[in-house]
This record gives structure tokens, sequence and C-alpha cells, in this order.
């Protein structure tokens, strides 16, 4: 197998620390990315190549990606990892808050993309790796400006994956479920700085509710790296990988819903249409 040139944004630990692992260890070509720059102590002892990412920061972007493509000439794999996320009622998070989040989430993930892919395009091959989030496809009390970012990272994905097609580029929009890494410490989550009582038994109790489970997740960040690159490596890659059983139930009972509300509401749907086109 050609060894694939990978870069990863946040391999600092839980996901993208893992995949980071998992690919090298495999025998790839790794760049990933901190906000520092500095590597987690046994990438750096592998000698990966890590440079530093501000996520805000559109020169930092370009200087990272022209300095992985400096490395090895090509980047195969595009993994967007990096972000944090938000809890608390949609009603309590303010504006920069909002802004925040999404500036990390959504606008520095785009502007990677758009940066890196006349390169990729010219290659010829490649793969573009979203981590989104089963938030994303269904979203629950206390997480919906988090779940906004990642519902539009796939949005665009899947638009971006048929514009690539015929470039023989492709992309995957991974969703994992609740996976036992430090996500839900202080470190990758951030609650918002106002609170609503009235939300206490909706929004209050489903955040209380996830913070509970840290470290009890069902999800293995390593079992979930070998799947990325079960998907990668595939002749014909998947558009969207769920990560975890949490995911699959939750995905299936989002699709139920919308089926239902489809197939009850398909002759109010139709009505919409000028009486010629019915």
């Amino acid at each position: 197998m050609v060894k694939r040139v990978w870069f990863i944004t946040g391999i600092s630990r839980g996901l993208g620390y893992a995949l980071a692992q998992a690919a090298h260890e495999r025998g790839d070509l790794v760049i990933g990315t901190t906000r520092s720059g500095a590597a987690p102590e046994w990438l750096e002892a592998q000698g990966l190549h890590v440079l530093p990412l501000d996520m805000g920061d559109a020169a930092s972007i370009d200087q990272a990606l022209a300095s992985a493509f400096a490395l090895h000439g090509r980047i195969d794999v595009l993994v967007n990892n990096a972000g944090y996320g938000l809890l608390g009622s949609v009603e309590a998070a303010d504006d920069r808050e909002v802004r925040d989040i999404f500036a990390v989430n959504l606008f520095a993930p785009l502007a990677i993309i758009r940066r890196a892919l006349p390169r990729m395009r010219g290659q010829g091959r490649g793969h573009i790796v979203n981590v989104a989030s089963i938030a994303g496809i269904a979203p629950a009390p206390g997480s919906g400006i988090y779940a906004g970012t990642k519902a539009a990272l796939s949005a665009i994905s899947y638009a971006l994956a048929q514009e690539l097609a015929p470039f023989g580029l492709w992309v995957t929009v991974v969703e994992p479920g609740s996976l036992r890494t430090d996500f839900l410490s202080d470190r990758s989550v951030l609650r918002s700085g106002a609170t609503i009582d009235d939300y206490a038994a909706t929004s209050g109790r489903a955040v209380d509710g996830l913070l509970s489970k840290d470290g009890r997740q069902a999800g293995d960040p390593q079992r979930a790296a070998q799947a990325i690159l079960a998907a990668v490596d595939a002749e014909e890659p998947p558009l969207d990988l769920l990560l975890g059983s949490d995911a699959l139930q939750r995905a299936r009972t989002r699709l139920d819903r919308f089926d239902d509300d489809v197939r009850q509401w398909e002759d109010v749907s139709r009505s919409a249409d000028f009486p010629q086109m019915a």
C-alpha cells in the first residue's frame, strides 16, 4: 500500500491524537496541528511533524498548509478534526459565544478546505474527512449551538462531495457518538455564561446527564480511529461514517421521525405546488 500523507488538525488529544497515532503506526506520513505547535509526548518521540495552527487566524491557516505541502509535496487525506463544544440552551448563548464556536468549528475547516483544494484537485486524488458529530444529525437539548456548527459542516460536505467527484477526490463526514476522551472536560467544552432557570428541565437536565457520563462513554477513540482508516482505505468510501452504537441509535430515531413527518404531511407538502404541476 502506498504511504498516504495525512494532515490532521487538533492532534493534542482525543480522536485527533488516536487517528494520528494509528495512521503513523501503519506507516503513513502524518502532519498534525496543535494550537501551540507542541506535540504530545508520544507523537514527539515518534518524530511526527507537528505544526502550529490557530483555528481563528486566517494567516495561521495559510502558513500551516504551506508548510504541510512543502514537507511532502502533497496531502492525501485532509482531516478537519479540531473543534470544541458549547453546552447550554439556545436562548442562553450570547452573540460572542455563537460567533466564536462557529469560527472554530465551521469557518476554520471551510477555510482549510478552500485553501487546500487547488493543490488537491491538481493531484487527481485525495480524501477530505470532516469530523462532525451525531449532534449534527440528531441534536439534543443543551447542545443546539454546537449541533448547528456540525450540521452546517455536514451540509457543506455533502455538496462538496458532489463537486469534487470528477476530480478523484472523496469526502467523508464522520459523526461520532460519545467517545471516551476528555471532550467533556473544560479543556474541550464550554458552558454558556448565562443560565435561564426556565430550561432546567430540558437543556439543564440534558447537560447534567451528559456531563455525568464523562469517563464512562461507550466509544473507544482507538477503535474509532481504525474505523476512519478503514473508510479512507475503502474502494468507495462512505459519505457518512457514524461512530458508536449510540450514534447509530440516535441517527435511526431521528430518521424515523423524519420519515413519519414526510409520510403524514405528504399531501400538504404536495399542495404547495401550482395545481398544474401536481
